[in-house]
């Protein structure tokens, strides 16, 4: 049947209910579920709502011979679903998505307030995002914004990245973290900051002096509402003298380690002048134009995916509280996006939700999606 191509990506999950007493099997509801996150539910209330008015265009997709669920089968069994299984089936089911060419992946992460993993530790979810794309690659959830650190290296793992620019922000700069992205066939770029001091303090060091200035730089200037940004770019590549004795004498700083880069930013707004310097590593032996291009790409995460998770999937109002249900939905809205983004034409992604729900035509498109 149409919707099965998708489905079959999840096969590999394990349904947590005893087999006798199953009314509703585990593609049924996964199809349910995606289906009325598309069109609009924002939670398993109005889930069931859209499945008993759409049961006609469910059963052209799957049997669904007992009808819909109730919303609180529909709770237990996404709370149930083990989500480091079903996040590795979804990175599976991308790869059928991607392209070829190798792209930027930014990784970046994001904080659902209402969702919780237990009453004290709002949801926080790091995503991996193919910049060119638009296309949601993975997503690894922990307790709290301090535990990236761990659970980057853990959605890296996961990812083919082969070729790939793979760029993090200051949280990320950990020599782990770079040697991972090396293993994969990647290289890094990574921001630099209060994290690493020492090696913050001579990057910047080192920015001040007269060879430094004197360099090739690449400037872009954005202008928008009365604010004028101007952004100068240098990159060298003189990073011999970034060793560490600490294992052997001469050791890199950083493993790879082929550039080092900063950013100007100069901001004038209202008559008022800021100026602000941020400082980059890299595996690449990038030049100027290529750095103004990768750290623009990373800042796409922030309003191309977490503001569009926001206010087209309102996920900041997400309440999910108990057991894997607030990860595995975030899990559900990314395979919602990615399915949305791909599909063909100009409307914004909030029509094209509204047309999902409106058109069945519409909505089996998008489901029955397979590549680019």
């Amino acid at each position: 049947m149409a919707g099965l191509a998708l489905l079959d990506h999840f096969s590999a999950l394990d349904d947590p209910r005893q087999p006798g007493k199953v009314l509703y099997p585990l593609p049924e509801v996964m199809l349910l579920v995606l289906c009325a996150t598309l069109a609009g539910a924002e939670d398993f209330v109005e889930v069931r709502l859209w499945g008993r008015e759409k049961l006609g265009f469910l059963r052209s997709l799957l049997p669904f011979r007992h009808g819909i669920p109730s919303h609180d089968t529909l709770n237990d069994v996404i709370n149930a679903l083990d989500p480091d299984l079903f996040s590795a089936c979804f990175v599976s089911w991308v790869e059928g998505l991607r392209e070829d060419e190798p792209d930027i992946v930014a990784i970046d992460g994001k904080t659902s307030r209402r969702a919780r993993r237990g009453e004290d530790h709002p949801l926080h979810v790091v995503s991996a995002w193919a910049t060119r794309q638009r296309l949601v690659l993975g997503q690894q959830a922990v307790g709290s914004k301090s535990n990236e650190i761990i659970a980057i290296p853990l959605l890296l793992e996961r990812l083919h990245l082969t070729g790939a620019l793979v760029t993090i922000d200051a949280m990320g700069c950990q020599t782990r973290i770079a040697q991972t992205i090396l293993d994969r066939g990647a290289d890094y770029l990574l921001a630099l900051k209060d994290n690493q001091p020492s090696l913050a303090g001579e990057v910047e060091l080192f920015f001040q002096t007269a060879e430094a200035q004197a360099a090739d730089s690449f400037e872009t200037i954005d202008a928008d509402h009365g604010r004028i940004e101007t952004r100068r770019h240098w990159v060298s590549h003189d990073v011999a003298w970034l060793t560490t004795d600490r294992r052997f004498p001469g050791e890199p700083r950083f493993p790879g380690l082929k550039a080092i880069a900063m950013v100007e930013a100069t901001v004038e707004r209202r008559g008022t002048v800021t100026t602000a310097r941020r400082y980059f590593l890299s595996s690449l032996p990038i030049d100027p134009r290529t750095l103004a291009r990768a750290v623009r790409a990373h800042w796409g995460i922030e309003n191309r995916l977490h503001w569009v998770l926001d206010v087209v999937f309102h996920d900041d109002l997400m309440r999910l509280r108990t057991q894997h249900g607030p990860k595995n939905m975030a899990t559900i809205k990314h395979m919602a996006m990615n399915l949305i983004r791909g599909a063909a034409g100009k409307d914004s992604l909030k029509s094209r939700r509204k047309a999902a729900a409106w058109n069945h035509d519409y909505l089996r498109a998008l489901i029955t999606r397979t590549a680019q």
